[in-house]
């Protein structure tokens, strides 16, 4: 099989959304287009919220990914945990697709026999760090995200550490809702290195309505714009993994 490009929205958010219609609705046309919606719920501690949990859960279904609901001082080790396993899951997906190629049989992850599933495991291992990552961080900077604004930025600095060890290239860029003027502002343009991103979170006003929906529909519109820019740079489009394994 062949490296190609895996396409993630890292969602990092404590609320409901209450403004611009159903977030798990985009998070399902996102699915579509073969980007996975991760989402992390960052509440303080001793606090639960059971419609948000609810929220957070439908989102990352409805987007294909992971969900996980975290305490900001396990937030670094979340952050990086649920990007790898949503790479991994991906991938597997992917990898069900040629298993009879790889087998030469027709089977699915679930039916191997665990010999045959480690060596399945090895071939998702392998692509997943040769693989081409994007990922569109997407952090809720409403009033309650105040105090937990500085943790988020050193967990998406740990995250951009752990990743540069990959053979694959990452891309990353970071957008947060509600912006000062519209529902969504774009903090940090496509860039290779989250480090680069040290002292944006200084410049949030935070405050204000929690638009998740349209800041999911601006998440997709961001792979988009990447997309034909690579078009116009390289002179064609490239296949992501979905299209490699259909």
């Amino acid at each position: 099989m062949s490296a190609g490009t895996l396409r993630q929205i890292l969602l990092l958010t404590d609320g409901c959304s209450n403004e611009g219609g159903d977030p798990a609705a985009v998070a399902a046309l996102a699915r579509e287009e073969n980007i996975t919606v991760n989402v992390i719920g960052v509440l303080e501690e001793g606090t639960l919220n059971e419609k948000a949990s609810r929220e957070i859960e439908s989102i990352a279904e409805s987007g294909g990914g992971i969900s996980q609901i975290v305490y900001m001082k396990q937030l670094a080790k979340t952050v990086q945990m649920v990007t790898r396993q949503a790479m991994t899951q991906t991938l597997q997906g992917v990898v069900n697709k040629e298993l009879s190629q790889i087998l030469g049989k027709d089977q699915e992850w679930d039916e191997l026999p665990p010999e045959k599933r480690g060596e399945v495991m090895e071939v998702v291992d392998e692509l997943g760090e040769s693989a081409n990552l994007e990922v569109v961080i997407l952090v809720d900077a409403s009033a309650s995200m105040r105090n937990k604004l500085q943790t988020v930025q050193e967990a998406l600095v740990d995250l951009s550490i752990s990743m540069d060890s990959r053979s694959g290239s990452n891309q990353y860029t970071l957008l947060t809702f509600p912006g000062k003027r519209k529902d969504v502002e774009t903090l940090r343009g496509w860039t290779t290195g989250i480090t680069e991103m040290t002292g944006l979170f200084n410049k949030i006003a935070a405050g204000g309505i929690t638009p998740t929906g349209p800041a999911l529909r601006a998440a997709v519109n961001e792979f988009r714009t990447l997309k034909r820019r690579s078009m116009i740079f390289d002179g064609e489009d490239e296949l992501d993994l979905e299209e490699r394994g259909s």
